[in-house]
């Protein structure tokens, strides 16, 4: 348990995933959630739910409309993936990174004293995807 304290400490967002193709990991979607609340009060933290290998269509134990009405009840948006097809990995990030930053703009998630979640400083002008951060680069060959 000190180590589930300090693995959560600071963290403003996360991903809640459970495999599509198992009914329990689904249904300690909620244990997983309230757990991790507990561990990060008074602070808030933004939670994306992910129902993960969409590409075993024919193993599916959750239906999508299922996992939809739990993130609703939970106050969570819900992405299907898949890590073998690379199926909407990246936009399940981008997605959470997206919410945090617009609870920030709103406010609703703030710099605070003590806390690191959230840090004032550099920010880049360009975000590039994962495709292009892989690119080969152009070297010189002088």
């Amino acid at each position: 348990r000190s180590i589930t304290r300090s693995y959560y400490r600071n963290s403003v967002g996360g991903l809640l995933v459970f495999d599509i193709t198992n009914r329990r990991s689904f249904e300690h979607v909620k244990d997983w959630l309230e757990e991790a609340k507990m561990h990060v009060q008074p602070f808030q933290i933004v939670f994306l739910l992910v129902g993960h290998k969409c590409d075993l269509v024919s193993q599916r134990e959750v239906t999508r409309e299922e996992a939809e009405k739990l993130s609703s009840d939970c106050g969570m948006k819900y992405i299907e993936t898949s890590a073998k097809d690379a199926t909407n990995v990246e936009e399940s990030f981008t997605i959470l990174t997206r919410d945090i930053y617009e609870l920030v703009k709103k406010g609703e998630i703030s710099i605070q004293d003590g806390w690191e979640g959230v840090r004032s400083g550099f920010v880049p002008n360009v975000v590039h995807s994962s495709e292009e951060a892989v690119k080969p680069r152009r070297q010189c060959i002088c």
